[in-house]
């Protein structure tokens, strides 16, 4: 039962079919999709375990999703990335423009990656370094509180609890007092681990974290020329330290987190994120059929649709990205595109596009037994998120079953008589039935609520009779 929940933590060691499990925990059906994505990452692990001399021919089969909005194109790949630990992005290619346009250039979808990849790896560095870095915050935070006393000669610097002056006989002050000063600190490091001194305010120095935001559009180039001053200012800003008065509680978490940011080798950081891109990065190309040109149009705006498509395809064929942290090789990156393509078709993308996205994956619409699933099974369940909600006022909230089943039949009649957006017409849909309950539970004293077929049949019955209604409403 626990078998793929135990190798989690070795994400490449999982096999397609304990991926398709985790992927179950979270996403109901389309079964074809989750395990094209299972085969796409085990082939990660076969990849870097194949003969060295191959491995780098083996380049990564883009999956094209294509289906419906809110069937779960975004979820399935975004639980993919968070289940094997890789950097992750989700980018829109309507963003995107065709290089001359103002705009975003695609080159910017790898910086980006980039950046996600330092940030964890920075955040997986200060769990790793975490006991080091609050030792060294409390030998600051004691230096504070009991300064050890100058070698020159000089008369101890006054913290925030002064010494009493300690007795000598004379033959040596310097030690005497060196001797004082240590046993005071181990007194106050004793309280400090005790946590009786956490109220205590002391005043520290620390970096300011304000960086000024750089933001430049314009021609290819001109977002890597942003890029640079956003990098000029923020090391200007990292310059700076501001002294705040502060509760040691606090101040243990600020200075510990700067003495970790100190631990850390930023520079083996930047190549292990880049290694992580290279290798195991993962890219969600999301509305990829709005800039497909539709059937027989070739003109206008399509012009530049096919553009961004010519700009995307260096990407994913794979080629040198230059980021602010290195070169980038975009060559085993998987790419992932998902699209409704209910104006357009697949076909309708450039050739070349076509090619580099070999496996096809068609997502199903939901219906009723699918939204029913999706109200009671996976782990982050929109009922279960509301009885989380309302646990934290200690009110308990119960959907009977007949309750659950009239919600995913409103949810399947409102999508076919109004609009199609799959899971996401659920949200809606509970909302307004929880609208009340949520507005008086902290003032009607409740600590138990069940709601019933009965109840939603009164509340969303009058809105999905009327089509104008539900048309605005659901």
């Amino acid at each position: 039962m626990h078998s793929a929940t135990t190798t989690i933590s070795k994400p490449e060691e999982m096999t397609p079919r304990e991926i398709v499990t985790e992927l179950d925990k979270y996403i109901v059906g389309q079964q074809d999709a989750k395990k094209n994505v299972a085969i796409a990452l085990r082939n990660r692990w076969r990849r870097r375990n194949a003969a060295e001399e191959i491995r780098d021919e083996i380049i990564p089969n883009n999956i094209l999703m294509i289906g419906p909005t809110g069937v779960g194109k975004t979820e399935i790949a975004r639980r993919l990335a968070k289940l094997s630990g890789a950097p992750f992005i989700k980018v829109e290619a309507t963003k995107f423009t065709e290089v001359g346009y103002v705009g975003r250039d695609v080159d910017s979808m790898i910086r980006d990656l980039v950046d996600i990849a330092i940030n964890m790896v920075r955040e997986e560095q200060t769990e790793t370094l975490r006991e080091r870095a609050q030792e060294l915050a409390e030998e600051r935070i004691l230096d504070m509180l009991v300064p050890m006393p100058r070698t020159s000669g000089t008369t101890a610097i006054q913290g925030a609890f002064p010494m009493q002056q300690s007795e000598s006989n004379g033959e040596n002050p310097d030690e005497s007092e060196d001797d004082s000063v240590r046993r005071t600190r181990e007194k106050f490091r004793k309280k400090l681990a005790a946590g009786e001194l956490e109220d205590r305010e002391i005043e520290i120095e620390a970096t300011s974290d304000n960086t000024p935001m750089v933001q430049v559009f314009g021609p290819m180039g001109m977002e890597e020329m942003g890029m640079n001053l956003q990098d000029i200012f923020g090391e200007m800003g990292n310059r700076k330290r501001k002294r705040r008065r502060v509760k040691i509680s606090e101040a243990r978490a600020i200075l510990s987190k700067e003495e970790a940011q100190k631990l850390i080798d930023m520079d083996k950081a930047k190549r292990e994120a880049i290694e992580r891109v290279e290798n195991s990065g993962i890219v969600f190309i999301d509305e990829i059929d709005k800039v497909a040109g539709r059937s027989g149009k070739r003109s206008g705006p399509d012009v530049s649709r096919e553009g961004v498509q010519r700009d995307l395809l260096p990407m994913v064929e794979g080629s040198n990205v230059t980021t602010k942290h290195g070169m980038v090789k975009t060559d085993h990156i998987l790419f992932i595109a998902g699209g409704a393509f209910h104006v357009s078709k697949p076909s309708d993308l450039i050739p070349e596009m076509q090619g580099r996205f070999p496996i096809r994956v068609e997502l199903q619409s939901l219906d009723e037994e699918d939204f029913y699933r999706i109200l009671t099974e996976p782990r982050n369940a929109l009922l279960k998120q509301y009885a989380a909600l309302l646990a934290s006022e200690n009110v308990r909230i119960e959907f009977t079953d007949d309750a659950v089943r009239r919600i995913a039949a409103v949810a399947a009649e409102v999508n076919a008589d109004v609009e199609n957006i799959g899971a996401r017409r659920l949200h809606t849909i509970l909302t307004t039935l929880l609208e009340d309950i949520l507005f008086e539970t902290p003032d009607a004293q409740r600590t138990e609520i069940l709601v019933d077929e009965e109840m939603v049949n009164d509340t969303l019955n009058a809105v999905v009779e009327n089509r104008d209604l539900s048309q605005y409403i659901l």
